[in-house]
């Protein structure tokens, strides 16, 4: 029996499609097969390094294979974010992305990577908070009484960051660009210290992450006068947002997941399908909290919106502020 030609060409072309289909399903369904590797630009032990381990806890019971976190620190994220971008995009290398991705490519002139081409979006795991604090000498129990205080002072009060171009330096900073004062910044190899050297009063405020200011807060140890967000913290019901006083203000942080470009598509929707039920979850979502966030999800794409216009708006920042890379 003969076909006519006409008849034979849909035919070959269908053939021809189902290969790709079959590959494509195959490798989703066969997807993880050995374990995965969720990379950490910074130390352990801190909120960013708990992020990734709380996701990886969950994806290894939901997806039957172990998620395990690699430390590589330093250089603001960047080491971490260069390992991954240079890693083979299928699936088993991800990135916890955090809020110096947003604020590198301004910061540093030559990286060796470009973060919105190189790193795929996956999802938005959390929004992150900072809470002004201050040391208990500080005249002040309110952000308008800071604020009138350091008007008052210019140049003689200290605030301490992670670092120039952190995101405790830049939240600050953006601070006072709105409200006209003068603080003085005063670096430090990491957010711990800085804190401590708060705690011990040879600091006078600080911009902090939230996990590593409230057990101070509770102690009695700092007082909290503001958290940076849009809106008020279930973890510090009673502290206003800097908003309030500077409308228009906000400076959260993010954690999210990424991966290297060209990471297979059903891949990616994996493992945003997971972690989505992750963020659904009771106990994750209590945890997130417990750490200052705010438990988020979403779209790859939305993701990628979202650490665009960061990038963009602490951009803008970093050129008033003139803030360079240590």
């Amino acid at each position: 029996m003969t076909f006519p030609r006409r008849k034979l060409l849909p035919l070959a072309l269908g053939a021809a499609a189902l290969p790709i289909l079959s590959s494509g399903a195959a490798r989703a369904q066969a997807y993880p097969a050995r374990p995965v590797r969720i990379v950490v630009g910074f130390p352990p032990g801190g909120a960013t390094d708990i992020q990734a381990r709380l996701m990886g806890e969950w994806l290894s019971e939901r997806l039957n294979q172990q998620f395990l976190v690699e430390n590589k620190p330093g250089a603001s994220g960047n080491i971490g974010t260069d390992t991954v971008a240079k890693a083979t995009a299928d699936g088993y290398t991800l990135l916890l992305v955090v809020t110096p991705a947003a604020i590198n490519g301004a910061l540093y002139s030559n990286l060796p990577f470009d973060f919105m081409r190189d790193i795929a979006p996956v999802i938005y795991l959390a929004r992150l908070a900072y809470v002004v604090v201050v040391h208990p000498s500080v005249p002040a129990t309110t952000l308008p009484e800071f604020i009138a205080y350091a008007k008052a002072n210019p140049g003689k009060i200290n605030y301490g960051s992670a670092g120039a171009g952190t995101p405790q330096n830049i939240t600050c900073e953006l601070f006072k660009m709105m409200s006209g004062v003068n603080l003085v910044h005063v670096p430090y190899r990491g957010g711990a210290p800085a804190v401590a050297d708060l705690v011990s009063g040879h600091l006078q405020v600080i911009f902090a992450p939230v996990s590593e200011a409230i057990p101070h807060i509770k102690a009695g140890k700092l007082r909290a006068l503001a958290v940076t967000t849009a809106a008020r913290l279930d973890v510090l019901p009673d502290v206003p947002t800097v908003g309030d006083v500077l409308p228009g203000y906000e400076a959260s942080g993010f954690a999210g997941i990424g991966a290297p470009k060209n990471t297979p598509a059903e891949i990616i929707a994996l493992l945003n399908k997971e972690a989505n039920a992750g963020l659904a979850d009771a106990k994750v979502k209590a945890r997130i909290v417990e750490l200052g966030g705010t438990p988020m999800g979403g779209t790859p794409t939305e993701f990628g919106k979202l650490v665009a216009d960061a990038t963009e708006k602490w951009a803008k920042v970093i050129k008033f502020a003139g803030i360079k890379a240590d």
